[in-house]
């Protein structure tokens, strides 16, 4: 983050560290202003830099028990850094429809894991490597990382109903995870934005 700030900031940016060293670099053009820098993780090092550096946490899924504390958290360290309140974003999955029934069903059937692709057989190996918070089922990545705690699968009024306890809780962005992505958005906007 230092070197992509110096290269939105500065003429010519030098810099010499562990992983990156320029010499008299150049970005050009510059951005008009500087963009809002997202970015998430669970370990000690990304939420130090993410507290000091960016503008933006975003989580993986989660029930707003569990989103509201890392909130908390996350905003405690961005005020010991100095600097302006961070933004809070998570990913979720969302499938709405006109009854609970109906969207438990499409829940069911996306997330039987008979039948995934191949690609899945390496999850134990790919999780055994990762430093997340929380314990992770291969149903939840089989949608997204952990869309599906958050529970937006429902009723347009019962994911109102959860956004909304969300927003109370602090978030402010929602990257929402639906298949078919451009159908099931469509369908959100309409019953859920509305």
């Amino acid at each position: 983050m230092t070197v992509v700030d110096g290269l939105w900031t500065e003429e010519r940016f030098s810099f010499d560290g562990q992983y990156y060293k320029t010499e008299d670099a150049i970005c050009s053009p510059k951005p008009a202003k500087r963009p809002t820098v997202y970015a998430g993780g669970e370990s000690e090092k990304a939420k130090t830099m993410i507290a000091a550096q960016c503008d933006a946490y975003v989580m993986h899924g989660d029930p707003v028990d569990a989103i509201s504390p890392k909130i908390a958290d996350m905003a405690s360290r961005r005020d010991a850094a100095g600097g302006p309140p961070l933004q809070f974003g998570m990913a979720a999955y969302a499938i709405v429809r006109d009854s609970e029934a109906e969207a438990k069903r499409v829940l069911e059937r996306i997330t039987t894991v008979s039948d995934f692709p191949a690609g899945y057989a390496n999850f134990d190996q790919w999780l055994s490597g990762t430093q997340l918070e929380r314990e992770f089922k291969i149903q939840e990545y089989s949608v997204s990382n952990r869309g599906l705690r958050p529970n937006l699968v429902g009723t347009p009024e019962q994911l109102k109903e959860r956004i909304a306890e969300y927003e109370h809780a602090g978030l402010d962005l929602l990257l929402l995870q639906m298949s078919p992505q451009a159908e099931e958005m469509e369908r959100f906007a309409a019953q859920v934005m509305h």
